[in-house]
């Protein structure tokens, strides 16, 4: 049995992501959000939906990307 590359679980009911041509295997969504998810460049956050992203930066929200000095960013218009 496989096991979880985020916290070393073996478990029977594990799923696989490729991502960016590398397979990774989770035991659970929690797993693999830690593992995958980018994180907020201002308060280090892992980002869990869309986000907003400026160049190599991802921001979880416009009031991050705003404290971070980036104003060209909207969560909604």
């Amino acid at each position: 049995m496989p096991t979880c590359d985020s916290c070393g679980n073996d478990y029977d009911k594990f799923f696989q992501v490729i991502t960016q041509g590398k397979t990774f295997t989770f035991d659970s969504l929690e797993c693999a959000i830690h593992k995958l998810a980018p994180t907020c460049a201002n308060c280090g956050i892992r980002i869990v939906g869309h986000g907003l992203e400026s160049g190599d930066q991802m921001f979880c929200c416009d009031h991050c990307a705003t404290k971070a000095g980036v104003t060209n960013l909207r969560d909604r218009s």
